[in-house]
């Protein structure tokens, strides 16, 4: 019998991707935009902080938020409080996971973009008579699309792969929890290997696919401003 991929944790797992993704765009653009400007003392520390899930094991972000979201915490019995459900082995706990884990994959390309741009072009704009918001929305946003797109691009891969953080908080409950990186996991444990390498070969064609996706815009862009 021909193996499938787990369509339920497909589902899952590119709902969680692209909410994540949405919510970091949201949340990562301010960050982004202070980091690339503040002349503050404390800038390194908060760099530091956003870039700590890169070199972090994610087992050990995963258990410090297991706990931070326990019903027994301040922050986890708000949210039983104001929803009726805990975040812990909840697709509202992996969010909040996920947006934290691949925070630093949004913030630092918007960062690189804002800073190649510098504040030039708002000034010149602020002369024009833009206020602050509309000389960012219509001079600030089309000038870094190109890292817009790189940090979504690599804010939603990376979603996708996550494995450590999404196990430790959300655990592997079907149709509630389980995404495909904790699937392929399970299918090696049960070796139906016929699946695994199913799940995993598409997961291995998305990676890739999404790293030639950025090059190119990234070189055709590098070919328009030559």
């Amino acid at each position: 019998m021909a193996a499938w991929p787990d369509l339920g944790a497909l589902w899952i797992t590119l709902r969680l991707a692209g909410v994540t993704t949405a919510l970091l765009l949201v949340v990562g653009t301010p960050i982004a935009w202070w980091l690339a400007f503040s002349r503050a003392r404390w800038r390194p520390l908060a760099e530091a902080v956003v870039a700590l899930p890169l070199v972090l094991p994610p087992t050990v972000l995963g258990f410090y938020l297991l706990l931070l979201f326990n019903p027994d915490a301040p922050l986890g019995h708000l949210w039983l409080d104001l929803t009726g459900d805990t975040l812990t082995f909840s697709f509202a706990g992996l969010v909040a996971a996920s947006m934290l884990y691949s925070l630093p994959f949004m913030v630092q390309p918007l960062q690189a973009a804002f800073a190649t741009m510098g504040r030039a072009p708002l000034d010149a704009g602020a002369t024009l008579g833009a206020g602050p918001l509309d000389a960012f929305f219509t001079i600030a946003v089309p000038m870094a699309a190109r890292g817009y797109l790189t940090a979504a691009v690599l804010s939603f891969a990376h979603t996708v792969g996550e494995f450590g953080v999404v196990l430790m908080i959300g655990g592997n409950i079907p149709g509630r929890t389980r995404v495909m990186s904790i699937a392929i996991y399970e299918h090696v444990e049960t070796i139906d290997y016929a699946a695994a390498h199913l799940s995993s070969a598409m997961l291995l064609a998305f990676s890739f696919a999404v790293l030639v996706l950025v090059y190119a815009v990234n070189r055709r862009q590098a070919l328009r401003v030559v």
